[in-house]
């Protein structure tokens, strides 16, 4: 299966443009990336990235799902990642890549050649300062999970993946993008168990359990309503500020 080149948006009208790399650029900050940028775009099931590849391009996804995987000595692969909208693949400074990457939906990358993106980098302190931010927030991120993967019961895993999603609907400042209350699910329920660390019978389960104390309501496998956020919230076991905006 071959990629294929995507229809190129303008960056006032890119789906991303709040929370990607370029969040904080000006407009002529824009121009001088848009002179580098390009699309990609890649089919569902796809193989995005390989672990060890040369680290030509880094990218922001701008829509689709994908997911970072990382293969141990006896074969068996681990999923430790999510890759949504505004999230960036690659690390300037590095010359492979760390894990696999897959399209788990059809997934539109912006990118841009590595080298020149860290030239750029040096003449734009924007472009930095959010690297920056984005790489603390996957930072705070990683430690939540590891308080999820570790502590959070099933159902509060479930609740707390839910409520992932849903915030990537928002703006940073918190603006609704959008119906927040209609949350179709980017990945399989198989997806999530791998995810989780749980089995797809215990997914299951806890969706039937949520949608019966009114907590979700559901529309086939992949759409989830949530009448009330902060009811979803209170599900996840966490504080009520939900941990940082990812």
């Amino acid at each position: 299966m071959t990629l294929s080149l995507a229809a190129a948006p303008t960056c006032s009208s890119c789906p991303i443009r709040h929370r990607a790399v370029c969040a904080r650029c000006d407009d002529d900050e824009l121009v001088r990336l848009n002179e580098i940028k390009f699309y990609k775009t890649y089919a569902a099931g796809q193989t995005i990235a390989m672990r060890g590849d040369a680290l030509d391009v880094v990218a922001s996804v701008v829509s689709g799902t994908a997911t970072l995987e990382r293969a141990i000595e006896d074969g068996r692969t681990q999923m430790v990642g999510l890759l949504l909208p505004s999230d960036f693949i690659g690390r300037p400074g590095r010359a492979t890549l760390q894990y696999d990457v897959t399209a788990v939906s059809e997934v539109t990358l912006c990118c841009f050649q590595r080298k020149p993106f860290e030239a750029l980098l040096i003449e734009i302190p924007h472009v930095q300062e959010r690297l920056l931010e984005m790489a603390l927030d996957e930072l705070d991120a990683a430690r939540d999970w590891m308080l999820l993967l570790g502590r959070k019961t099933a159902r509060e895993k479930i609740a707390s993946l839910l409520m992932l999603m849903a915030k990537r609907t928002m703006h940073p400042d918190g603006q609704v993008m959008g119906d927040t209350s209609r949350l179709e699910l980017p990945i399989s329920r198989e997806t999530m168990a791998n995810f989780l660390g749980l089995t797809i019978e215990t997914v299951s389960r806890q969706f039937t359990g949520l949608r019966k104390d009114g907590v979700i309501a559901l529309d086939g496998n992949r759409v989830v309503h949530i009448p009330d956020l902060e009811t979803l919230l209170m599900e996840t076991g966490d504080d009520s500020d939900g941990g940082p905006l990812i």
